[in-house]
């Protein structure tokens, strides 16, 4: 008798989840951190995002706006930086009192850069914190920018969780859409109780930031931040 010879085999892929080679690989690695580590729901397909509306809703504004208003966060709570951009996260059902709260501080009538994204929408996942990944366009320890004017507001106290110059201690993958944590949830923790709520208006439950007060602090950045783009254009000539 012949002994039967199985038939090549394609050698098994021995990568890591999160080997940064494999783009595949550390987008399974992002989605496992999310959904196992935080209990966060994700959005199918890749790259990997946050759905919002659910756990919590996203406050979007310059990052000039975004420093301005962390004084008024918990050291807990969690902040991504997306090239200019600030993402502060709020709690869910917050970007349908936006609209309503800009009116009663009276910024309603004007035109500001700032935007709520809440029930059916999604930002990009940042990649959490350490994580190595595949098309690296910001190195570990690259600063994040901080605006020249925000520098009235350095230092910041440590024990609020920003240092008075922030640097990224993770890599920025452009699957990722180029996100980091300046702040990243902590994983084991329920992420709700540190998020700014309009319920917390004059001191909340369980000590929850103020969503009136973090709101008022961007909208007044916005338009200072408006107001000098408007001073730097030069007058037009008639």
């Amino acid at each position: 008798m012949v002994p039967t010879v199985p038939s090549p085999r394609r050698p098994l892929d021995s990568g890591h989840p999160s080997d940064s080679r494999h783009p595949s690989h550390a987008s399974r690695a992002v989605r496992h951190w999310y959904e196992n580590e935080l209990g966060w729901p994700t959005v199918p397909g890749t790259p990997v995002d946050l759905p919002t509306g659910l756990r919590f809703d996203v406050l979007d504004a310059p990052v000039g706006a975004g420093y301005a208003a962390l004084r008024h966060l918990r050291p807990g709570s969690p902040v991504a930086v997306r090239a200019d951009r600030m993402r502060i996260l709020v709690a869910a059902g917050s970007a349908d009192e936006l609209p309503g709260l800009l009116d009663w501080l009276e910024w309603g009538a004007l035109a500001l850069d700032l935007r709520a994204i809440g029930e059916g929408g999604h930002i990009e996942a940042p990649l959490p914190p350490g994580t190595p990944a595949l098309g690296t366009t910001r190195l570990a320890g690259t600063p994040v920018p901080v605006p020249a004017h925000m520098s009235v507001v350095a230092p910041v106290d440590m024990s609020a969780g920003m240092p008075a110059k922030t640097s990224v201690d993770t890599a920025v993958d452009d699957s990722q859409g180029a996100a980091v944590w300046l702040r990243p949830p902590e994983p084991g923790c329920e992420v709700e109780p540190s998020l700014p709520t309009l319920s917390a208006l004059g001191g909340g439950v369980g000590g929850a930031p103020d969503l009136v007060r973090l709101v008022d602090t961007m909208a007044t950045e916005c338009h200072r931040i408006r107001l000098r783009r408007s001073c730097a254009q030069p007058l037009a000539l008639s």
